[in-house]
């Protein structure tokens, strides 16, 4: 092989084949730098050749060598007696093994040679008011035993489960950091890579295990370890051919520490758009120039979530970012303050429920990676994260939540019964709030993480999920699944721009409205936990009159709703309540003559559809689901 001086190109950095050789572009301020060239099978040093005078551009050292062939080398790149692995390589050949420590000057970077068959490979393009978010661990969502799949912890074993995610009505896939990452830095090299103490709740000098992968990086490649075989790149493509022609959607977590050069994220970005195919990015990490990719030509069809969006920026009206979304725990906190019945919440949970923002969307969430999942909300008071080694002192204090009389694991029947409705209400809130939902994995049957609230060392049994808890639990299951049933089948639940709470269409109905214990006069002083709220489809379909009422009573106290009288022919017929007793449907002609009361007992939320009926609109609940939960009527899939 020769060194060619062909005119030089030190953009893109990294190595990338070309015809006839490799053209390598390398950053270093050092003049004695160079490249270390490797046979890809035995491993063997084959040549070093250095960068001379002649390469150098500002920074940039770049060189073409010719006679090259890439499906058979394997490359470094050296500063004087240092050995540094390409941070752009597109692949890491051989099989990583996950959780064995991996020095960086072993690190080989090969080159992506493998054709892959996309097919008619087709991005589904999902809008936001259509969407439903799965947030997962590549990992952790197959590796424990009770997956029962051919190859736990990877890419394969997620596709395997492909068929669960669709039956949870799951549209969209957000994964944690899949992109290659040392989870057991040596740890005179942990300084090279830092972890995000902000994320991950620890002191960024403890060189444990880093379960979740929020720490700088190699971007281009995806996580050897999550692939079965020795092709990662081709088994993550796999992935996301099978994703697509099940229309999901793939989304990536990208979390940049302050080191990484800000110039260098949409390259990045626009590399996994086009090698792999990605739907989406989750943007993670401070001061990001969310703004300036959010506005990239190249990247206007590809979903981006920040937390930090510049919502003033968004309702310009030049700003055209339907792809962009924000992603915060604003309305995380409020709910979970609502869902334990704390005071005051009522006006900041009716705005997070219908708030939308212009020219863009909005991912809401109940649970996440972080935090506490479904069950533990419910079943813990404190955090109970001594397994991570830190003396509970990682992970945030703060939980919003509530253990339904008895921290952890019970026997009483009653705390139990509780418990299980309260998931049930979580959900609701969840699926009947009006932007786009977001559920952790193994949350739609109820996993638990035995209370920790911050696993991101915990490769165990903690944070993987344990998929006997979806017999186990089948009720909560049965319930989220056909949650999502009814959610898909009334789209005034998901519109594609805020709800105006007036009468627009001059039908007698707003779009959207509020009601107390009288109707059309809601209550929302402090101490009030419960509220109606109406919803008119026909704002979404306009030849569709239903109207849809939502009786939320997240109080310790049984308490009346009203409900607005619906059109003539039409009567309320109860299409589920997280109670589940006949008392729900209860109801009497109001005392104005112009509506109707219906009883919610204390801490559930019930929903009621108009139906066609008797034209005096007084008979309620006599539908086939009448008083029913959704966990004992399959009927509920009808809607």
């Amino acid at each position: 092989m020769t060194e060619m001086n062909r005119q030089k190109q030190p953009y893109p950095l990294g190595a990338h084949a070309q015809e006839q050789g490799v053209r390598f572009s390398f950053v270093s301020r050092s003049r004695d730098c160079g490249i270390c060239l490797y046979d890809r099978e035995t491993g063997k040093l084959l040549d070093k050749i250095p960068f001379s005078p002649g390469d150098r551009v500002g920074n940039v050292w770049c060189r073409f060598v010719d006679k090259i062939d890439p499906g058979k080398v394997t490359y470094q790149f050296y500063e004087g007696d240092r050995i540094l692995p390409d941070s752009r390589g597109k692949v890491f050949p051989g099989k990583a093994v996950y959780g064995k420590e991996r020095p960086l000057e072993k690190l080989k970077a090969g080159f992506l040679t493998r054709e892959f068959d996309w097919g008619e490979d087709a991005c589904p393009r999902i809008p936001y008011s259509k969407a439903l978010v799965y947030c997962l661990h590549v990992r952790g969502f197959t590796r424990h035993s009770s997956s029962h799949v051919a190859h736990p912890g990877t890419f394969a074993g997620l596709m395997e489960k492909i068929a669960h995610l669709k039956e949870a009505g799951v549209t969209t896939l957000e994964v944690q950091p899949a992109y290659e990452f040392l989870e057991v830095p040596a740890p005179e090299k942990a300084g090279q890579f830092p972890d995000a103490p902000s994320v991950c709740g620890r002191a960024p000098h403890q060189p444990k295990l880093n379960y979740w992968g929020y720490q700088r990086g190699f971007y281009y490649a995806p996580k050897a370890a999550y692939a079965a075989s020795e092709d990662a790149p081709g088994e993550l493509k796999a992935l996301i051919r099978a994703l697509h022609e099940n229309g999901m959607e793939f989304v990536m977590q990208f979390y940049f520490p302050r080191e990484v050069k800000r110039s260098e994220l949409a390259e990045i970005l626009r590399f996994w758009v086009l090698e792999y195919h990605v739907d989406g990015f989750h943007l993670m990490g401070e001061d990001l120039p969310v703004d300036l990719l959010a506005a990239d030509d190249a990247l206007a069809d590809t979903k981006l979530w920040y937390d930090r969006f510049d919502t003033a920026a968004l309702s310009q009206e030049e700003a055209d970012w339907p792809h962009a979304a924000e992603y915060n725990d604003g309305w995380y906190y409020d709910m979970r303050r609502f869902l334990k019945g704390d005071e005051g919440m009522l006006e900041s949970v009716l705005y997070r429920m219908r708030h939308i923002p212009q020219n863009a969307g909005s991912i809401h969430y109940l649970t996440n990676y972080y935090g506490f999942t479904l069950a533990d909300l419910v079943s813990y008071d404190y955090k109970h994260n001594e397994a991570n080694g830190e003396e509970n002192r990682d992970g945030n204090d703060y939980n919003a939540s509530w253990n339904c009389g008895e921290e952890g694991p019970t026997r009483r029947e009653k705390v139990k019964k509780l418990r299980l409705k309260q998931m049930k209400n979580a959900m609701c809130l969840l699926m009947l709030s009006q932007s786009t939902p977001l559920i952790f994995m193994g949350d739609e049957f109820g996993n638990s993480q035995k209370g920790n609230n911050n696993p991101y060392c915990q490769d165990n049994g903690v944070a993987w999920l344990d998929w006997n808890l979806l017999e186990k639990n089948r009720e909560i299951w049965e319930f989220w699944r056909q949650l999502a049933a009814f959610r898909r089948a009334h789209p005034i639940l998901s519109p594609s721009g805020e709800l105006k709470l007036m009468d627009s269409l001059s039908c007698g109905y707003p779009d959207l409205s509020y009601h107390g214990q009288n109707a059309w006069r809601p209550q929302t002083e402090p101490y009030y936990r419960h509220i109606g709220i109406l919803l008119c489809e026909r704002y979404v379909r306009p030849q569709d009159g239903t109207l849809l009422y939502l009786a939320l009573n997240l109080h310790w106290e049984t308490h009346e709703l009203a409900l607005p009288r619906p059109p003539k022919g039409m009567v309320w017929e109860l299409a589920f309540s997280t109670e589940g007793r006949e008392e729900t449907q209860k109801q009497e002609d109001g005392a104005e003559g112009n509506e109707m009361t219906c009883r919610i007992p204390a801490r559930s939320i019930a929903v009621y559809v108009s139906r066609p009926g008797q034209e005096n609109g007084r008979e309620i609940g006599k539908g086939k689901n009448a008083g029913r939960g959704m966990a004992d009527g399959k009927d509920m899939e009808a809607f």
